[in-house]
């Protein structure tokens, strides 16, 4: 299933706002994306670093239900919005 455009930046903002509320976490994204707190704020608006966010969030199945749970969504939901965002497009090589 895959979800609107608009619904999956809604999404990728709430799991930003999740990260930036994380300690532990937020470093880890910090480093592993080179942006810094700065970044977060400049670049929430944009889509593609959107999708970084669910990049790095979906990297663990732990964060996934972490993040799901305090939000009250399903499990499957950072991925479809992933795939809703720039770069997120499932390729096939058939």
């Amino acid at each position: 299933m895959r979800i609107s455009a608009d619904a999956a930046e809604t999404l990728a903002l709430k799991a930003l706002a999740w990260l930036a509320g994380n300690d532990e976490l937020l470093p880890v994204f910090l480093g592993a994306t080179g942006a810094s707190e700065a970044d977060l704020r400049a670049q929430a608006s944009e889509p593609a670093f959107l999708g970084s966010v669910l990049d790095f969030l979906t990297m663990d199945d732990a964060w996934v239900m972490q993040f799901c749970d305090s939000e009250g969504l399903a499990y499957e939901l950072p991925m479809q919005a992933r795939m809703s965002l720039p770069g997120g497009a499932q390729v096939n090589w058939t």
